[in-house]
């Protein structure tokens, strides 16, 4: 007897509100508050024009490679030495997040140099640092390397040598200063110092409400990022921050997409509080991004300019007329914390997850495949009309169990590059997530019939072998892992 279609829809539908009652219940929630207004940066004052004032910029300068020892290897960098007399304030580059080329800070690099201030701008090491191990501290190590590398060159003043570091380089520097009085100052460039997975979902959020995408792809973003196991990610930036003495130049653009930079700014305005140190100086540039630039072009109005006086001026320079000055920033919402996942969706669980759904899914076609060989001798002819109709679907489900575990990846990592780049476009994130919202409710809807069919078959007088059982249980029970899964991750949750 076989299944009504009226029967199925009701079974499907009562599956699918049970499933989707699962992504309102388990998961722990992640909707970041509107950020309360702070009068302070509401009414910034204009940065004094004397930080602004125009630099010469045209000296001579000798460009070494150097190549010093290091944990593990050896780091490779470009020293750029002013050749006019005396000794010159000196400062060492460290890089954000990534492979971290001394070829980006350039620019930079080229200013400086022809206007007083010797730099180091290194690659970032290879070994100890990847995608999911990060040691801040062996990152400061290094930067402490090029530091004392300085010290020795007769052509620096070794009382103004600092470290400048950008976005994850924020995390770094601070160690480096709080560890060694041998660094002289410190310049921040869009620090977040809040923690990298506070800054990460911070800036994805940002992301996903400019591409207009669904609240289910944040939620699953999140979910994603709260069952990952990178320790790196809850690192506390404070602690350092509120060791460092030395004098501080911190730069936030009013257009970074990347970094809470309100919250940035309370934090290290609450950390010098801690370290005692009045000798910090904080600059909101207007137009400037992640890396001071407008638009990833030339850099903001002022940038260099106020870089370079600050440096050649301490250490009359460390203590400013105003603290905070320059474009008045707007931060939208607060930087929350994702929650972290519970045990049964970690980052263990949901790999089991997969491998058991991955395993069921090879037992299920080999089972099959030994079935239809055995049967070109053997099988009895109703068994063989009744099973034919059950592989096929147990081959589909296969198929499209697979199909949403790419989807789902490459959902994730197309936002993820949308948010590196600060580009793309809302059409591609709601297409991505139709793909992934249909697959999912399509799975689910293979596995209630594939039962009702199975049982059916049953009724009719299918007399499943040893091998048939292992190709319904495993495709079956793959599916069922991956539909609770996808409910976890909030695929069938409403509104969409």
């Amino acid at each position: 007897m076989r299944t009504g279609r009226g029967t199925l829809s009701v079974a499907a539908g009562l599956v699918l509100v049970a499933l989707a009652s699962v992504g309102y219940v388990l998961p722990p929630a992640f909707d970041p508050p509107p950020l309360k207004v702070d009068p302070a940066f509401q009414a910034i004052p204009a940065q004094p024009a004397e930080e602004r004032r125009p630099v010469a910029a045209n000296g001579p300068v000798r460009r070494e490679e150097i190549s010093l020892p290091a944990e593990a290897q050896r780091l490779e960098g470009t020293l750029r030495v002013p050749l006019t007399p005396g000794r010159h304030p000196a400062m060492v580059f460290v890089s954000g997040s990534g492979n971290g080329s001394r070829t980006e800070f350039t620019p930079q690099a080229e200013f400086l140099a022809r206007a007083g201030v010797a730099t180091i701008a290194f690659d970032k090491r290879t070994i100890g640092y990847d995608f999911r191990h990060r040691d801040f501290g062996l990152l400061a190590d290094d930067a402490l390397r090029m530091v004392e590398y300085l010290r020795t060159r007769p052509e620096i003043d070794p009382t103004r040598i600092g470290i400048w570091g950008v976005s994850e380089g924020g995390w770094v520097v601070p160690i480096a200063a709080a560890k060694s009085s041998s660094v002289g100052f410190m310049v921040l460039v869009s620090s977040p110092n809040v923690s990298p997975l506070r800054q990460v979902a911070w800036a994805l959020n940002e992301q996903l409400l400019r591409l207009r995408a669904p609240i289910g792809a944040r939620d699953l973003l999140t979910r994603a990022m709260g069952g990952v196991g990178f320790d790196f990610l809850r690192y506390d930036a404070m602690p350092a921050l509120s060791r460092v003495r030395q004098p501080v130049l911190a730069f936030y653009g009013t257009t970074d997409p990347s970094i809470p930079f309100v919250e940035s700014t309370k934090a290290l305005i609450t950390a010098m509080g801690r370290a005692g140190n009045d000798n910090y100086t904080i600059r909101f540039m207007a137009e400037g991004d992640h890396a001071m630039r407008v638009h990833g072009g030339p850099f903001t109005k002022g940038y260099l300019e106020t870089l370079a006086n600050w440096i050649k001026g301490l250490p009359g320079t460390a203590k400013p007329a105003v603290h905070m000055a320059g474009a008045t920033p707007v931060q939208r919402f607060e930087a929350s914390d994702v929650p972290a996942a519970p045990w049964y969706a970690g980052g263990t669980m949901l790999g089991l997850t997969i491998c058991l759904a991955a395993v069921g899914y090879v037992a299920g076609p080999v089972a099959a495949m030994v079935v239809r060989l055995r049967h070109r001798h053997t099988s009895v002819e109703t068994n063989a009309r009744l099973w034919a109709p059950i592989r096929r679907r147990l081959s589909r489900m296969a198929w499209t169990g697979l199909g949403l575990l790419a989807s789902v990846v490459a959902f994730i990592t197309l936002l993820v590059l949308f948010s590196i780049n600060q580009a793309g476009a809302w059409p591609a994130v709601l297409a991505g997530w139709l793909v992934v919202r249909v697959l999912a409710v399509l799975m689910l809807i293979q596995e209630v019939t594939a039962v009702a069919a199975y049982v059916s078959a049953l009724r009719e007088g299918l007399q499943p072998s040893r091998w048939q059982h292992v190709a319904v249980g495993g495709v079956l029970g793959g599916t069922g892992l991956l539909l609770v899964a996808a409910a976890y991750y909030g695929l069938f949750s409403f509104p969409w």
